[in-house]
């Protein structure tokens, strides 16, 4: 059920002189050759790239970005193939609300003793970047800007990074979130203007009722309930002391939260487990659906968190997969952080080395019908990265962003919730100071891998704080 999120789509504006038609004739096309034999194969590694040809005229380049706009384009990647002036394609640059990256590139690597005079003709875009990088600057307009060769594997990894994190700016700019309850009495650090988070992040959000939530697993289908009964037993190992009635309720609830998300169009969820306990129709808590949910790219927040329900979204989609979580334990003797929650984390994140535990809490959360049924999960071991979404000082949004080892440490026999262990690079006295000064929540998100070139290329995006603990 692990996802991968979608290759971005990228316009390549490509700029040159007009003077050069006449001056050098052929040269837009030898430039233009060199972008379609050399640019496009290496961009489309990681982009699908739309380049309509080199552009020397204002018209021209804002046809150009209309295209790009209008094809879905999620970023904009100007090229100096040539010398071009700045005001050439300032107003279109003006107007449009893609992201910009200034690429100052060119075809040759070195500059030695057979340099000619044609040779500097085909590469002299970096004054033209200089002059462009200037005007933007002055007049107020948001740019990125990268300077490698081709054969440069950090300056492609740089582009890749600033395409995948427009890509889901754009996703989250157009996400919708659904609250099943109510928010945690009391819990302050992830209240939130809603109207703030429309405004400035974009996704929206709806209401959730419990008693629709009842009501859809009641009135689930067998035959679906079957079928997700047998999937179940064929992918978990599941205790042998779960009784059916407590399954069969589990993929209720599953089925139910699946077609609410469905009907409602949501990129993400949270829910509070006491509002369950409060319609006493409810079967049980849908843990294992909100794990086997976010396997499938469906952010989650736990106790009604809006903001760790965009958080776990957003890392999900930008550095795929990414889980929920929450620091419950400080282990000092092993210098780590010992994660965990109620019943959720994204199970295509769990070790490959064995079968995930289908188990039973031994107490439950809140009064439900049925018993309530999680997936024991613990993390394969590798590298991450922990990111958790926040609302600084100034009304702010903030990254507070942490590399991080996965420890090859669980599932224990003891614990039935989901757990693992973190590592932080620093002592973990040091990283906890230092997460709470920034305003670290106690909600957050873990994904595999070092997802921090990413998070730093949407903060700027965003125009969020990023904050490295």
């Amino acid at each position: 059920m692990s996802q991968t999120g979608p290759r971005p789509k990228v316009g390549l504006l490509a700029l040159t002189l007009e003077l050069y038609e006449s001056m050098s004739p052929g040269l837009r096309e030898d430039r233009e050759q060199w972008v379609r034999e050399d640019i496009l194969p290496a961009l489309g590694e990681f982009a699908d790239v739309i380049f309509p040809g080199a552009v020397y005229r204002r018209g021209d380049v804002e046809a150009a970005v209309s295209k790009f706009e209008a094809e879905g384009a999620e970023a904009l990647l100007v090229m100096l193939l040539t010398y071009s002036p700045s005001q050439l394609p300032l107003s279109a640059l003006k107007r449009t609300t893609l992201p910009i990256m200034i690429w100052n590139t060119q075809e040759l690597f070195s500059v030695g003793e057979g340099f000619t005079g044609d040779d500097m003709s085909k590469n002299h875009g970096v004054h033209g970047t200089q002059d462009l990088g200037n005007v933007l600057l002055r007049t107020g307009v948001p740019f990125s800007y990268v300077t490698s060769h081709v054969r440069d594997a950090a300056g492609m990894n740089e582009l890749a990074d600033f395409f995948s994190a427009a890509a889901v700016v754009r996703r989250l700019r157009r996400a919708r979130l659904g609250l099943l309850g109510y928010p945690f009495p009391g819990m302050g650090d992830f209240a939130v203007d809603t109207t703030q988070m429309v405004a400035q992040l974009g996704c929206e959000w709806t209401a959730l009722s419990v008693g629709d939530y009842v009501e859809r697993a009641e009135r689930a289908d067998a035959s679906a309930v079957a079928e997700l009964l047998t999937k179940y037993r064929e992918t978990y190992d599941i205790s042998g002391d779960i009784a059916q009635s407590d399954l069969e309720a589990t993929a209720r609830a599953e089925l139910a939260l699946r077609s609410m998300i469905a009907e409602h169009n949501l990129d993400g969820i949270t829910y509070q487990f006491m509002a369950f306990g409060e319609d006493e129709r409810t079967l049980t808590v849908p843990f294992v659906a909100a794990s086997r949910l976010m396997a499938d790219g469906i952010g989650f927040g736990g106790e009604g968190d809006l903001i760790a329900a965009a958080g776990t979204s957003f890392l999900n989609w930008l550095n795929p997969p990414a889980s929920f979580a929450e620091i419950f334990t400080i282990d000092f003797g092993g210098n780590a952080l010992f994660m965990s929650h109620m019943g959720e984390a994204n199970v295509s994140m769990a070790r490959r080395d064995r079968k995930v535990v289908m188990t039973a809490r031994s107490r439950p959360i809140t009064p439900t019908r049925a018993g309530q049924l999680l997936l024991s999960i613990a993390l394969e071991p590798g590298p991450a990265t922990l990111c958790a979404l926040t609302i600084a000082p100034g009304n702010r949004w903030r990254f507070v962003v942490s590399p991080m080892t996965i420890s090859d440490f669980g599932p224990l026999p003891e614990m039935a919730s989901p757990h693992f262990k973190l590592v932080p690079e620093k002592n973990v006295r040091e990283f906890l100071t230092d997460y709470a000064r920034a305003g670290g929540p106690h909600h957050l998100a873990v994904c595999f891998g070092d997802a921090r070139n990413r998070l730093k290329a949407a903060a700027r995006l965003l125009d969020a704080d990023y904050c490295e603990v």
